[in-house]
């Protein structure tokens, strides 16, 4: 609008175009608009969208699309699927068109903090990858105490030697001592641990492990499955099984270390062909 107020003030089409910093042509059409505008502030801008579109899919098939996303709420490729099952050809770019236009896809924030994973290593030997996890154990939840004890679990992949302590706190402090009283109970060396993106394995627990730090992807807790199981028999081996709540932190330290003592001797596991974790360590450190 304001090349066209300086076209009316007496301005040429080219000069007006050489100040703008635009075509002649694009000032002439801005001055066909505003003839039927009223002391308007702005050409109003005109719709990109073709007059004519012969390869436009149906309103029905659009339809299609947005009630098996509502219904199911499924990805575009398996509603791709399901409507190629029904009769209805269409495209798995186009479903996911249709869906993107309604605003049915929850789409990656730019703001958000791209972790890059490292990748995962092969535990061939003990000490080549180690999970922890923390578990926020509330004892008196049900009398309205809201005491919190932080259970610090670690588990080896390869000979599923496990070590567990509790804290008052869960920070980046508590867990490096964990990694340290861990490093200093097991005989193998860590070559890398793996953990979740809780606040208590943040950057400041990553410059100071020691050793290779590797975080999960988000919201993957699968990846992180064999210390989620350990936390999970734990739970009901140990803690619940006693039908008694711990009178305080040392106690309740006393019943896990009294618990690790079996897990790793005597329990025998599945995962290492009914053996127990000692008699593994015992294969590949032998005592002399």
């Amino acid at each position: 609008m304001k090349a066209v107020n300086l076209v009316r003030s007496g301005w040429g089409i080219r000069k007006t175009a050489r100040y703008v910093g635009c075509s002649p042509g694009t000032i002439t059409k801005w001055c066909e608009k505003a003839k039927y505008l009223n002391n308007r502030y702005a050409v109003p801008t005109a719709s990109s969208r073709p007059h004519h579109s012969p390869k436009r899919i149906p309103d029905t098939v659009r339809d299609a699309i947005v009630t098996e996303r509502l219904a199911h709420y499924r990805c575009g490729d398996v509603i791709q699927k399901v409507l190629e099952y029904r009769g209805i050809k269409v495209s798995t770019s186009t479903v996911n068109r249709v869906l993107d236009r309604g605003q049915f896809l929850k789409k990656k924030s730019k703001w958000k903090r791209l972790w890059k994973n490292t990748p995962r290593p092969v535990p061939q030997s003990p000490g080549d990858l180690v999970e922890t996890d923390t578990i926020h154990y509330l004892p008196y939840w049900f009398r309205g105490d809201m005491t919190k004890w932080y259970i610090y679990t670690a588990i080896d992949l390869n000979c599923r030697w496990a070590y567990t302590e509790v804290f008052k706190s869960a920070r980046p402090g508590s867990s490096l001592q964990f990694l340290r009283n861990f490093r200093a109970k097991a005989a193998f060396q860590v070559q890398c641990i793996q953990s979740d993106n809780g606040p208590e394995y943040g950057r400041y627990f990553s410059l100071n492990a020691g050793t290779r730090h590797r975080k999960i992807r988000k919201r993957k807790p699968n990846d992180n499955a064999h210390i989620e199981k350990f936390n999970r028999t734990l739970r009901e081996e140990c803690i619940f099984r006693r039908r008694q709540i711990p009178a305080n932190r040392e106690e309740l330290q006393q019943w896990i270390d009294e618990y690790l003592e079996y897990y790793n001797e005597e329990r025998l596991h599945m995962g290492i062909n009914y053996k127990t974790p000692s008699q593994v360590l015992a294969q590949v450190f032998p005592r002399s």
